[in-house]
């Protein structure tokens, strides 16, 4: 369990799945800096909890999270010290990009309404984002005069085409969760009463997996993106081999045994058995 009580984040967890919360309901889950600051500090400590063998991130109430809180996030630090305000930032883009997008095990975005501008960060840094066909997403910014900052017009650059990003960029309108789907900015779209069972049900079969080479997997992924093909070569060598270091159940050797000595596993159809 969390070390310590939070105030802008909840924790549930139920079968090796742990819910973490965005809960500023009344503010549709805006991140301030209590939030990013608790965010951070959980997401170190989840890090290395074993228990946590699925992160499921979602919002209280009605939103999954409309953003950067304007008021707390912008205007009450306008006073601040240049490290003052540096701090600030870099509290927000530690959680949302690097703990979360590099989270060792594997990561889903549960999209039950609003996800607005700053949202959209902590969206595309999970592994997987299901979306309820009714939720609203929106890149507001230009209406009230900036652009999409932090790394969210890299993360629009680097999901969306160029045709759908700049115009949502550049119109601010809102678009729903089959809409999203549709650009792939969510994997899928289900109606909201269905998102939950949708969710455990995908959160089960990654606990099927092998957690070391699951881990590998996702890894490997978003760093051979900035890669040349020899580099990604390489890197990919290493990452098997670390694989083998690191797995304690000895997941390739279980898997090959299953496959070619007694014939019990057919892969391409499912997980070999773990428990064997």
């Amino acid at each position: 369990m969390a070390r310590r009580t939070y105030t802008t984040v909840k924790v549930e967890r139920a079968e090796g799945i742990t819910w973490v919360i965005l809960d500023r309901p009344d503010k549709r889950n805006a991140m301030n800096p209590t939030l990013n600051d608790e965010m951070a500090e959980l997401l170190g400590e989840l890090a290395g909890d074993d228990q946590t063998e699925v992160l499921v991130l979602t919002g209280a109430g009605e939103a999954f999270s409309a953003g950067m809180d304007l008021k707390e996030y912008f205007r009450d630090v306008e006073g601040q010290s240049f490290g003052g305000q540096w701090q600030v930032r870099l509290q927000a883009q530690l959680w949302q990009y690097h703990q979360l997008r590099m989270f060792p095990r594997p990561t889903i975005a549960m999209v039950n309404g609003w996800c607005f501008g700053g949202a959209f960060t902590p969206l595309l840094s999970c592994d997987i984002a299901i979306a309820a066909e009714d939720a609203v997403f929106g890149l507001s910014e230009v209406n009230w005069g900036i652009l999409p900052g932090g790394v969210v017009s890299l993360d629009l650059a680097s999901a969306l085409s160029p045709r759908d990003a700049l115009f949502y960029i550049m119109t601010g309108r809102t678009f729903d969760g089959k809409q999203a789907a549709a650009m792939k900015l969510v994997n899928y779209a289900v109606p909201g009463e269905q998102l939950r069972d949708e969710v455990i049900g995908v959160a089960k079969d990654l606990q099927k997996k092998n957690p070391a080479t699951l881990r590998a997997c996702k890894q490997a992924f978003k760093m051979v993106r900035g890669m040349d093909w020899e580099q990604a070569w390489d890197y990919l060598a290493a990452k098997n081999d670390q694989i083998r270091q690191w797995d304690a159940e000895g997941g390739r050797a279980r898997g090959l045994s299953q496959f070619l000595d007694d014939k019990s596993y057919k892969p391409g159809l499912g997980p070999h058995d773990r428990k064997r």
